[in-house]
């Protein structure tokens, strides 16, 4: 007889008395999850972790001593362990994003005295969100700038070349690089889009699972570390040689060529079914009927299996299909299932994923 899974232990951090009663009270409902602790701030955060070896930590950001990056910063370098931001407006996200290059694996939004009717849809996705967390690779979550302030530019590199099984070089070139990514994606695309150079011959578009007001200032960060332009998509904005284009949070990214023969974002809001808008589905479904064999896709980081039908589409039409490696992966879910079902023409680790880019345009 199997033994019952260990419920996933869970350290509330939180200044406010409301926010971490009302956390207890929402995880009690969700019997996978418990609630082994409570802390007022980052500095008794970093003592709980180290009595209580949680699974997952769920953190505000704004806290006196020691705040939510600060605790980030701190955790990654002694022991990583999955970390939860808990945000309550979207005029928090520099310093979200600051703590998810730090290490954190996600955000999720905190519940306050004013969302007592959206506390059960709170409440779900924050279950949604530890559960996920709890898969997350400890070893991939420390980053290597975690000590330094957050988007930095680091000096220019080469990509180093890759290594190991490599796909079948296509009949034509690539005229498109599409990027679909999650949990640990933030730290993933700041990585990798660095190291595309300024005369990358192709444009690049990325989904990245994100809430709603953080894509823009995001795109701004990532344009300066990068040699290419980066933006925040907007309707009409042409995919262009030089040019990253970041799916805008809340509308799904579609790419149509107009009549002159420049290919140009559209922003709907269907499909409505989705689970995640934007999706990756929708992306690569949209490129691969407009670029065909030339198409390169890419899933990373994620939990979940958006992308797997998108890798289908992109497949039928004759392009080609990379995923993450697991050995580099914070979740392995996006690119396990896109490789599970026989879609990925090559797992390709973080560090070699640009260097792959480069061969396939």
């Amino acid at each position: 007889m199997n033994a019952a899974p260990s419920a996933i232990r869970t350290l509330v951090v939180d200044d406010s008395a409301f926010v971490r009663k009302v956390v207890r009270e929402m995880l009690a409902r969700h019997p996978d999850i418990e609630v082994v602790g409570v802390a007022r701030d980052g500095e008794e955060a970093l003592q709980r972790v180290e009595e209580l070896q949680p699974d997952v930590v769920t953190c505000d950001l704004l806290m006196p001593r020691l705040d939510g990056l600060g605790f980030v910063e701190r955790q990654m370098r002694s022991r990583p362990v999955p970390i939860l931001i808990l945000t309550s407006s979207p005029q928090d996200a520099p310093r979200v994003l600051d703590a998810l290059q730090a290490g954190a694996v996600d955000l999720v939004r905190k519940p306050t005295a004013l969302a007592t009717e959206e506390l059960l849809t709170i409440r779900d996705a924050l279950a949604a969100k530890i559960r996920e967390a709890a898969g997350a690779r400890r070893a991939n979550l420390r980053h290597d700038s975690a000590s330094a302030p957050a988007f930095v530019a680091a000096p220019p590199a080469s990509p180093a070349p890759s290594v190991g099984p490599r796909p079948a070089m296509p009949a034509a070139k690539a005229e498109i690089v599409l990027i679909g990514i999650s949990t640990g994606g933030p730290q993933a695309l700041r990585r990798l889009l660095p190291l595309l150079p300024a005369n990358l011959p192709v444009p690049v578009a990325v989904v990245l699972h994100m809430p709603v007001g953080y894509t823009a200032l995001y795109a701004e960060k990532l344009n300066e570390l990068c040699p290419l332009e980066v933006i925040e998509a907007h309707e009409g904005a042409e995919l262009r040689a030089g040019r990253i284009v970041l799916a805008q949070a809340g509308r799904h990214l579609v790419l149509r060529r107009a009549l002159g023969g420049k290919v140009l974002s559209h922003l709907p809001m269907q499909p409505l079914e989705k689970i995640h808008r934007p999706s990756v589905d929708v992306l690569f479904q949209s490129a691969a009927e407009t670029y065909g064999e030339r198409t390169l896709a890419i899933v990373m980081t994620g939990m979940g299996d958006d992308g797997r039908q998108g890798a289908a589409w992109v497949k039928a039409r004759g392009g080609t299909v990379l995923t993450e490696a697991e050995s580099s992966c914070v979740i392995y879910g996006m690119p396990r299932a896109v490789a599970e079902a026989g879609l990925s023409d090559a797992a390709i680790p973080l560090d070699q994923m640009a260097g792959a880019i480069l061969d396939h345009t």
